[in-house]
């Protein structure tokens, strides 16, 4: 039996090398060595095996320090250090490494690893307005998916045997030529759906599909809190499974309505108010409508039109927060239409009183101008 090289070495790193280091170092190593790239290349064979199992020593803390101190005598042999591991068990055990590297049959162990195929997910929009932005809501909702068949439970009918297009294993293997040499594409098998069995007396309702198309309502419960582009996944929602695997997830997707009187920036609200002139000049209070109900805000004598008012906490909370943005009102002035007699009349005097005074101003103005020339 030849002897084990280094497993540094191997990986081509040194003994200070970090974690990220030895995983880059392998990842390199699994893409130029890996069987879907060499086919029939036994020595490239040896060197996938070989890196995978220096790979699988360097990368556990526990293995890496026996077998820094003791070196190969230092392993007990468990995991894949003791040799004679297979194809499946490097992509079972690694399979992280081989779903970053992507463009390989790296999943070629799935059924025996990872079980059936789960069902797929389903994504749909619920617009929502403000006022159910900020209090919560709960939205009924028709969704169409696919359920288990409820006539065979699954199953597809019965007499089941072994899929000869796939001999059980539930995919077939597809060779093809690219830049890179011989590549294997491995698929689900379309005869049976990725199940490894075939159906002789398929069930009538779902024709030995396993499942069957439906429409649902169902309850989607939204939190306060939620903007536009935030989402919600519902467990078993989606559709089920062809395969017996688990039910794929309902992704709500979350778009706001826009409002004709608020404009909303993260968590504060922002809206313009029409205020009498009268009061502007006088003072007094002024009712303002907010997403809870009307409160009071006080204008102070002689405010002036395009002044922002802040109203602490009557803006949105925030997702999973019980802290609420603010409210911020822009006063214009309200100038009154159509008035009455007595209105024109009292306009009237109010505009004689103000010219006098503005006339009184002026000359004051000028005289001061004057005397400074002078």
């Amino acid at each position: 039996m030849a002897e084990k090289r280094d497993y540094y070495e191997v990986l081509g790193v040194p003994k200070n090398a970090s974690a990220d280091d030895i995983k880059r170092a392998y990842k390199k190593l699994a893409i130029k060595y890996h069987p879907d790239k060499n086919p029939g290349d036994k020595e490239a064979e040896n060197k996938f095996k070989e890196a995978a199992e220096a790979y699988d020593v360097l990368s556990d803390e526990k293995k890496k320090a026996q077998y820094d101190r003791f070196g190969h005598e230092g392993l007990s042999g468990g995991g894949f250090s003791g040799g004679g591991f297979s194809f499946e068990d490097i992509f079972t055990h690694f399979g992280d490494i081989f779903s970053d590297i992507g463009g390989f049959s790296g999943n070629r162990s799935s059924r025996g690893g990872r079980g059936p195929a789960p069902g797929e997910d389903l994504q749909m929009g619920i617009a929502l307005t403000l006022k159910e932005i900020a209090e919560g809501t709960v939205k009924k909702v028709r969704i169409k998916r696919y359920k288990t068949c409820p006539d065979c439970n699954g199953k597809g009918g019965s007499g089941a045997k072994t899929c000869e297009s796939c001999n059980g294993k539930g995919q077939v293997r597809r060779r093809m030529r690219s830049i890179f040499g011989e590549m294997v594409n491995v698929t689900t098998c379309p005869d049976c759906d990725g199940t490894g069995e075939a159906i002789t007396n398929k069930c009538k309702t779902c024709s030995g599909q396993r499942r069957v198309k439906t429409e649902d309502t169902i309850e989607v419960k939204i939190p306060a809190g939620v903007a536009s582009g935030n989402y919600i996944k519902l467990r078993n929602e989606g559709n089920a499974s062809a395969q017996g695997g688990a039910t794929g997830f309902l992704i709500v997707h979350i778009e706001e309505k826009n409002d004709d009187f608020f404009v909303r920036d993260g968590q504060n609200l922002f809206c313009k108010v029409l205020v009498p002139v009268y009061r502007l000049a006088l003072g007094g209070e002024q009712r303002v409508p907010t997403l809870y109900g009307e409160v009071k805000v006080k204008i102070s004598a002689g405010l002036q039109p395009g002044t922002q008012l802040r109203v602490r906490g009557q803006g949105l909370p925030g997702y999973n927060s019980d802290y609420k943005g603010d409210l911020f009102v822009e006063v214009q002035a309200h100038i009154p239409e159509n008035l009455s007699g007595k209105e024109k009349s009292l306009f009237e005097e109010l505009s004689s009183l103000g010219q006098a005074r503005d006339e009184k101003r002026e000359r004051s103005l000028f005289e001061r101008i004057k005397e400074f020339f002078s």
